[in-house]
């Protein structure tokens, strides 16, 4: 044997590392994919995470529409109460007049009925079926319908 040193000596000894988006190129142009395993796996574990994710979300969204029809409710007693103490009384108002003579930001959800001249209700619905009620002047809000709305 000689002592020459052949050219795939010197590249095996020597052999400088690929540069990373070298490596991404060749992958890029070779026909290797995934296999249908692969892809069953990543659809089973967006399946499982999706059935964890709906339900939750559908119960914030459904807490988020009971706090925004009770603040509705409480946002307008303000402008019900400006009203009455415009005209000492509650005839006459309805939720077109609150919201253009006393709130620009009146909720167009509140409805208001029920006016005598010493009461008034305001509603406005929540999630589904739930309605928040007040009965004023000088109620809470509440779910449960009172009297007199």
């Amino acid at each position: 044997m000689s002592g020459a040193v052949t050219q795939t000596d010197l590249s095996a000894r020597h052999k400088e590392p690929i540069p990373p988006m070298h490596r991404i190129q060749q992958r890029l142009r070779s026909d290797e994919g995934f296999t249908l395993i692969e892809l069953l796996v990543v659809i089973i574990i967006i399946g499982i995470l999706l059935a964890i994710a709906v339900p939750s979300y559908l119960a914030f969204r459904g807490k988020a529409q009971d706090t925004a029809g009770a603040a509705d409710v409480r946002e307008a007693v303000p402008s019900a109460e400006a009203y009455f103490s415009d005209h000492n009384t509650y005839v006459g108002m309805t939720q077109a007049l609150l919201k253009a003579s006393y709130d620009s930001a009146f909720g167009p959800i509140v409805t208001v009925s029920n006016v005598s001249a010493t009461g008034y209700c305001l509603s406005a619905p929540g999630q589904g079926t739930v309605i928040w009620y007040y009965a004023g002047p000088g109620g809470a809000v509440t779910k449960t319908k009172p009297t007199g709305c």
